[in-house]
């Protein structure tokens, strides 16, 4: 079995040799680290951690749709926050998006990210098809 890379037209691709957005093998996608980063300099949404995180949200799900899967289909979500005070902000835009059981969830406190505008950036990780039935 082949992995494959699914595109989303709705965001910007890597440089090339860099990394990936998403990959699916077999059933399981794991999509790469998102930030409201918006492929230009800045940041999309009003920059406050909970809009950050909404536009994090915003990019897993268009690349799990891409992938052909849904957002309960995440099984585990890794959220990386540049201060972990803010963390309520991310609970909340979490919110939003899960229904049912949540995803499994790490939140940890790093000293920064790429750029020193973004505080929020998350990985999801889970099976297509695992939320139907």
């Amino acid at each position: 079995m082949k992995s494959q890379r699914p595109i989303s037209k709705n965001l910007n691709e890597p440089a090339p040799g860099t990394w990936s957005n998403c990959r699916v093998y077999g059933n399981q996608f794991f999509v790469a680290g998102m930030t409201a980063h918006d492929g230009k300099g800045g940041l999309l949404g009003d920059g406050s951690m909970y809009s950050q995180a909404q536009e994090c949200f915003k990019k897993i799900k268009h690349m799990v749709e891409a992938a052909g899967g849904v957002m309960n289909d995440i099984i585990r979500l890794d959220i990386y926050v540049t201060d972990i005070r803010q963390r309520e902000e991310v609970w909340k835009a979490r919110k939003e998006v899960f229904t049912g059981d949540f995803p499994t969830s790490t939140l940890v406190q790093v000293a920064a990210l790429a750029t020193p505008q973004q505080h929020v950036e998350i990985t999801a990780t889970g099976f297509l098809g695992s939320s139907a039935g």
